[in-house]
């Protein structure tokens, strides 16, 4: 069958043909040799249609193993990468940024580093020191009770109200802030009110859900100066320093308590 592309170039030929030949049709009654101009364009057509096939049959062999190369898996970067998210593991957090940074500068093309690419934002985070200025635009609840500057170990939690996955786990953080609260662990919520949220809608959400810790609403620098790419998100601060940043399911009240 031929392809669309090939036919219409065909067809086209065959329009600029029937121009050439319809003077010689009224000019030469000689049947035979109309006969074999006919089979000549019959011919012509034919080898037409192979070349182009064959051109269409090759082009796409070749985006196939472009694409192929593309994903084509390293070991050597899957062996490093694993290395890094068993150092994660462990709560090594500085030695998997050290190792990260470096993976990224070898690895960088390959498709192990393109799953690992969140990872790598999320690590580059850790071991900066906290904003000097906040720039919170309002504090729906608890602006009193929680100090930014303090150097208290807290835990953010960057979300959205539409945010399904951010419904799930953001009353999860109540838990950890119930049990954690007494030994000096601070939690705060941030939204920033995109798309269908409200002011109203968050209110909302944070009396269905009996939120109590503090949630304020920023203008999206401290999503940036967090590399949030994604939602929920969460980052743990300490003495004025990141020392974690990732999903909020990822943690644990056994970790959180390793900041304490």
């Amino acid at each position: 069958m031929l392809r669309p592309r090939a036919l219409f170039v065909i067809l086209a030929v065959l329009a600029i043909l029937a121009v050439i030949v319809s003077p010689a049709v009224s000019q030469d009654t000689d049947v035979k040799k109309l006969e074999e101009r006919i089979a000549a364009l019959e011919t012509r057509i034919a080898t037409l249609e192979r070349t182009l096939a064959q051109r269409l049959t090759s082009l796409e062999r070749k985006i196939q193993q472009s694409g192929q190369a593309g994903n084509r898996v390293d070991p050597k970067a899957e062996a490093a990468y694993a290395e890094i998210s068993q150092l994660m593991t462990k709560g090594e957090y500085e030695q998997a940024r050290t190792q990260m940074t470096e993976f990224m500068k070898t690895y960088g093309g390959t498709s192990t580093a393109k799953k690992a690419r969140r990872t790598y934002q999320e690590l580059s985070v850790i071991g900066k020191a906290v904003p000097e200025n906040w720039k919170v635009e309002k504090w729906f609840q608890g602006e009193s009770d929680v100090d930014l500057s303090s150097g208290k170990t807290t835990l953010l939690v960057f979300w959205e109200e539409w945010c399904p996955h951010c419904k799930r786990e953001v009353p999860k953080m109540q838990s950890l802030y119930t049990d954690l609260k007494g030994e000096g662990l601070q939690v705060v919520g941030f939204t920033k009110c995109t798309k269908s949220s409200t002011p109203e809608k968050v209110e909302s959400f944070i009396a269905e859900k009996k939120i109590e810790y503090p949630v304020a609403k920023e203008d999206g620098t401290l999503s940036q100066y967090f590399n949030v790419s994604g939602i929920p998100a969460a980052a743990v601060i300490k003495d004025g320093k990141v020392v974690w940043r990732g999903h909020p399911a990822q943690l644990s009240e056994t970790r959180l308590k390793s900041w304490l």
